[in-house]
C-alpha cells in the first residue's frame, strides 16, 4: 500500500465538557477512496475540520501530505478540494460568480473543466444562490471541490440533496478521480454510498472509531435478510442445513432467511427449484454497528473485571 496521505494519531476534540472525537488513529493511503461511516452526530464532521485545521484538537495530531496539519495548514489546504457538510455560500451571487470568485483564490482551475462539471451535474449556474434548492447548492459545492483537480478530495455527506441520477454522476466523478491518482476521503451516514465508492471504511460512533475494514470484509461479516419466492414450496430442511444460513422460515411458497458471508451455497440450492422473485434486505447502519459492539461486549466479558 502507498504511503499515508492522511494520518491521524490519538486525535481528540472536546467542546467544553461535550464529546467531539476521542483517540482516533487511522491513515488513508495515496490513491485510495476511504469511506468514513457513522450516524449523524458521531463525530465525522469534527474529524474532518480537525484534519483541515479549521478547528484545533484537544489532543493528538494529524498529518496531511506528510506535513503537520496545524503547522502547515494553509499550504496543505491549497491542494485539497473540500465539500463541507453544511455548505454556506454567498446568497447574492450566482453559481458562476461564486465559482469564479473561488477560482481566483485557487491555482490550476481550468474553466473548460468547470463548464464540463456544470453540464454533467446539470447545475443551475445563472440563479442567485439564495434562489437555489439544496440539491442545486450541493452541485455548486461539488463543482468547487473538484474544479482544480486537487490531490486530495475531502467530501462531507457529498450526496446530500442529490437525486439518484446525479448521485450516479457523482460516483463517476469519484471513479475518474481515482483513476487520475487522486485520493478521496468520503464521509457519509449512508451505507450504500460508502459501499459503492470506497476501498476501505472507518466506522465511527459516539466519537470513537469502532473499526477500519476493507469493504468486502465489512459486508461479509454482516447478516443480510433474503426473501425468495418459489413457484412451489421447496423443502425447508434443504436450506436449514446450509452454512451461514440462519432463521429459515417457509410460508407457503415464500422462504425468508438470514445469511452471513457468501451467498453461493444458498443461490445454488435455490436454483434447484423454480424461483419467481428474490428480495434482498441489505443490512442497515445500526445492524453493522451492533455487530461490532456485540464483539466488543464479548471481549470485555471474556477479559473479566481484572482486565478492565
Amino acid at each position: 500500500m502507498s504511503e499515508p496521505l492522511i494520518e491521524v494519531e490519538e486525535l481528540t476534540k472536546y467542546y467544553g465538557k461535550h464529546r467531539g472525537i476521542i483517540d482516533l488513529s487511522f491513515s488513508v493511503s495515496e490513491g485510495e477512496v476511504f469511506g468514513y461511516l457513522g450516524p449523524n452526530g458521531a463525530g465525522k464532521t469534527t474529524t474532518i475540520r480537525t484534519i483541515l485545521d479549521l478547528i484545533r484538537p484537544t489532543d493528538g495530531k494529524a498529518w496531511v501530505f506528510g506535513r503537520d496539519a496545524h503547522l502547515d495548514g494553509e499550504e496543505i489546504r491549497e491542494n485539497i478540494g473540500y465539500l463541507p457538510g453544511e455548505l454556506s455560500l454567498f446568497d447574492d451571487m450566482t453559481g458562476v460568480e461564486t465559482l469564479k470568485y473561488l477560482a481566483n483564490i485557487r491555482s490550476g482551475v481550468d474553466w473548460d473543466f468547470v463548464d464540463e462539471l456544470g453540464e454533467r451535474l446539470q447545475a443551475d449556474l445563472d440563479q442567485d444562490m439564495a434562489e437555489l434548492s439544496s440539491g442545486n447548492k450541493q452541485k455548486i459545492g461539488l463543482i468547487q471541490a473538484f474544479m482544480n483537480r486537487p490531490s486530495l478530495l475531502i467530501l462531507d455527506e457529498p450526496t446530500s440533496g442529490l437525486d439518484p441520477l446525479m448521485q450516479q454522476e457523482f460516483f463517476k466523478l469519484i471513479e475518474e478521480a481515482r483513476k487520475n491518482g487522486q485520493t478521496a476521503f468520503v464521509s457519509s451516514h449512508i451505507l450504500p454510498v460508502v459501499e459503492r465508492l470506497c476501498n476501505r471504511v472507518g466506522i465511527i460512533r459516539e466519537g470513537k472509531l469502532v473499526a477500519v475494514e476493507e469493504i468486502d470484509d465489512l459486508k461479509a461479516g454482516v447478516l443480510r435478510s433474503l426473501e425468495i419466492h418459489f413457484a412451489g414450496a421447496p423443502p425447508r430442511e434443504r436450506f436449514e442445513n446450509l452454512l451461514g444460513v440462519e432463521e429459515v422460515v417457509l410460508e407457503e411458497n415464500r422462504l425468508r432467511c438470514k445469511v452471513v458471508g457468501e451467498l453461493d451455497d444458498l443461490v445454488k440450492e435455490a436454483a434447484r427449484y423454480e424461483v419467481v422473485n428474490v428480495i434482498s434486505h441489505e443490512p442497515n447502519l445500526e445492524e453493522i454497528f451492533l455487530k461490532y459492539y456485540e464483539s466488543e461486549g464479548q471481549e470485555a466479558m471474556e477479559g473479566g473485571p481484572n482486565n478492565a
